[in-house]
């Protein structure tokens, strides 16, 4: 049974910088592609950034070159860092795991919009 527990959210200023994390557990970590989602109240959940078992890595636009995505495989642990945060970054951040992804599909675009199966219960972050 896979669980996520994300952590680190919390209020900053523009300009600032946060660590998103999320402690996995009930399945093996370092064979899923993992990812980050967020969602506001008014906006679809959308991908921010995926990481594959490799590492290869694929971000949205509209955070790339601020935000990071890295996993510690030995601490079961998939890592956020945002920097050089804005006003519209703020919102639920969500934790994702998915082991139905190929490589390539997990760091390339699609899977952004594939039907995820497994979600934390989410990290609030607001930005000011």
């Amino acid at each position: 049974h896979v669980q996520l527990v994300e952590s680190g959210g919390g209020s900053v200023q523009a300009g600032g910088s946060l660590r998103l994390s999320c402690a996995a557990s009930g399945y093996t970590f370092g064979t899923y592609c993992m990812g980050w989602f967020r969602q506001d109240p008014v906006k679809e959940r959308e991908g921010v950034a995926v990481l594959d078992s490799d590492g290869i890595t694929k971000y949205s636009d509209s955070v790339k070159g601020r935000f990071t995505i890295s996993r510690d495989n030995a601490k079961n642990t998939l890592y956020l860092q945002m920097n050089s945060l804005k006003p519209e970054d703020t919102a639920m951040y969500y934790c994702a795991a998915e082991e139905l992804l190929s490589a390539y599909d997990c760091y390339s675009g699609t899977s952004f919009q594939y039907d995820w199966s497994n979600f934390g219960q989410g990290t609030q972050v607001t930005v000011s």
